[in-house]
């Protein structure tokens, strides 16, 4: 696959997520994605959304200490019929964050990525912050 720009990409058939600068890998991490699989159709299938979208602004989350938003679903697979909300890239659950790399050994989340780290996804957060890629799984 090619990409060109600022992009956050989420090769979800190798658990990858890739921090792209003009198309080049700048920092890659292992991720967990959805335990329902991938491409999210309706709210609660447990599925990690399929597509291109836009990001929002990393905010403060109780659950995973820094949660960062996309723009799911878009306006076109909402006009046919996919639901949902709350879908984005975060760290793992603030009483499992001790356990490191084991946090993305399996998946777990009900429909986005999540990091092994607090560190990653500070690493991730700020990316976003100065860029505003493109989020592309």
């Amino acid at each position: 696959m090619s990409v060109h720009g600022d992009v956050v990409l989420v090769a979800t058939g190798d658990h990858q997520l890739a921090l792209c600068d003009a198309g080049k890998a700048v920092a890659a991490y292992r991720v967990a994605l959805g335990r329902g699989g991938t491409d999210k159709r309706v709210e609660g299938d447990n599925k990690t959304p399929m597509g291109t979208y836009a990001v929002g602004e990393p905010r403060p989350s109780k659950r995973f200490g820094t949660f960062i938003p996309i723009v799911y679903p878009t306006e076109e697979q909402r006009r046919n019929g996919y639901t949902g909300s709350d879908v984005g890239i975060h760290g793992p659950l603030r009483g499992t964050r001790w356990a490191g790399r084991v946090n993305v050994w399996f998946d777990w989340i009900a429909g986005c990525a999540a990091v092994a780290s607090d560190d990653e996804l500070e690493t991730v957060a700020g990316f976003v912050r100065q860029r505003r890629p493109t989020v592309l799984f």
